[in-house]
């Protein structure tokens, strides 16, 4: 049986890197560790689109949850289980591919929505979500945008490509938007929530360093 760790927190906090970090010092104490991302069980955008929840895509009723319980339950179980394949890439599932996640001493499950209730009540082990404040969440989101933007000029199967006719100040305009419409209110309404179900809060500051480092009560 795996030991399943959620790590939750905001869009742009850094938890993907957190998390390959946490596995990597697993790892060199030997242990056998896979990262999982919640993104795999986002619904694919065409099913998003007919159930009229692309505006909504982060969002709890944008996600598989049934299969992400049921992958978390083989795991639990001590059975491989299978993830799709979410492409940041084209911002989409990518339908005709899925990870198989053996069983393994630890599985760090990271996401948004890694500590959602509906999803996960019972099926974790130990759980962690990564804050930080809201001014330094949205400076990162920018970044990261501008960034991706930046790398669509050399990569037209970009989701971004899209974005190459807006000038600067329109791109501006659109981070913004979005954050305000879309990433600020599911981390009102429906991450930062989950903050209370944690096991351990970690904190970062607004140069990324990390103000508080994980317990070593969740390893092996």
């Amino acid at each position: 049986m795996s030991y399943l760790v959620g790590l939750a927190g905001s869009v742009a906090a850094g938890k993907s890197t957190l998390a390959v970090q946490l596995a990597q010092k697993e790892q060199a104490l030997g242990k056998t560790v896979e990262v999982v991302s919640t993104d795999g069980f986002l619904y694919p955008n065409a099913e998003l689109e007919r159930r009229g929840l692309l505006a909504r895509k982060g969002f709890p009723e944008s996600y598989d949850g049934a299969a992400f319980a049921d992958f978390l339950d083989a795991l639990r179980a001590g059975k491989s289980a299978k993830v799709p394949i979410y492409s940041h890439q084209t911002y989409d599932i990518q339908s005709d591919k899925q990870l198989e996640i053996p069983p393994s001493d630890l599985v760090i499950i990271e996401g948004i929505n890694a500590l959602q209730p509906d999803f996960t009540a019972g099926k974790l082990d130990y759980k962690l979500y990564l804050h930080a404040e809201e001014t330094d969440l949205f400076r990162w989101y920018r970044e990261r945008l501008l960034r991706l933007r930046h790398e669509a000029k050399s990569d037209p199967q970009s989701y971004f490509e899209r974005f190459l006719e807006f000038t600067e100040a329109q791109w501006e305009a659109r981070i913004k938007t979005i954050w305000e419409t879309v990433n600020l209110p599911n981390l009102r309404e429906h991450i930062l929530p989950t903050r209370d179900l944690a096991d351990e809060v970690l904190v970062k500051g607004p140069d990324h360093a990390m103000l508080s480092q994980p317990s070593t009560r969740f390893l092996l």
